[in-house]
């Protein structure tokens, strides 16, 4: 039976836990995520009724209530009075919430959606660039300093030298003193940054050519260069993600 087929019938399978959550609101939110984000509650249609989510799960209809008011929150559905409660279309979705995102990537095999994370990374990296570039005193261009001659040193440990990668760029979005861009940086981040779809390859030559844009960025913020400080992080997180990238759709979203 297909998901569309399932649905029609009001049949869903039961959940894959391997033992029953402690939190089961929130379990009952994620697995409908999921099946939301894969089409098998399709965009215009309505989630089963609650007394068919109740056996499917095992709960109480305090817990589905729950789940749909958390699934409503995230703009996954529109609860409607007399007409149940509707799947809304991808547009409505709250791609800043770490189910919501972490469900769509996965099961976005174009890529597009890591894309769309890198570009918005890149924006917003490189206007704070620009401005540290032009606040940085010495601690912090001293900092920067220190960072890449590091990363230079650990090439040959990955693990580290992405440590001290993200290290780098948060201390140019806490140079920038602008609190929001770097909180949406790290928050996108946090989703991604150890998945393998993202992280790609990550062999030692990458990590020396990756430190090179470091050194490009740290020198022209060092020069309190503001348009060559964004230049260089513009090129370099683009030319990281290229790298890394192995999707099967074409990274036409990056050009610009």
């Amino acid at each position: 039976m297909t998901p569309s087929q399932e649905t029609a019938l009001n049949v869903v399978p039961p959940p894959a836990w391997t033992r029953r959550p402690a939190n089961l609101a929130r379990a009952v939110t994620a697995e409908l995520v999921e099946r939301i984000v894969r089409g098998t509650h399709p965009s215009g249609t309505s989630l089963p009724p609650e007394p068919v989510l109740c056996e499917t799960f095992s709960v109480s209809r305090t817990v589905v209530r729950e789940a749909v008011k958390i699934l409503q929150e995230k703009g996954l559905v529109q609860v409607r009075q007399g007409a149940g409660t509707m799947v809304t279309p991808p547009s409505s979705w709250d791609m800043l919430d770490e189910l919501v995102l972490g469900a769509t990537i996965a099961e976005d095999d174009s890529l597009a959606i890591l894309d769309d994370l890198v570009v918005t990374r890149r924006v917003l990296e490189s206007d704070m660039a620009n401005v540290a570039a032009r606040l940085a005193d010495e601690e912090t261009i001293e900092g920067l300093r220190a960072l890449v001659q590091r990363m230079d040193e650990v090439v040959d440990d990955t693990v580290t030298y992405h440590e001290y990668d993200r290290a780098f760029h948060d201390k140019i979005m806490q140079a920038s003193g602008n609190r929001i861009a770097r909180g949406v940086v790290r928050a996108l981040e946090s989703q991604v940054v150890n998945t393998a779809r993202y992280m790609g390859r990550t062999e030692r030559s990458l990590c020396v050519a990756s430190n090179r844009g470091h050194r490009r960025i740290y020198e022209r913020i060092a020069a309190h260069d503001p348009e060559g400080a964004a230049s260089a992080m513009f090129t370099h997180i683009t030319e990281a993600w290229l790298v890394r990238r192995s999707g099967t759709g074409s990274p036409s979203r990056l050009q610009r």
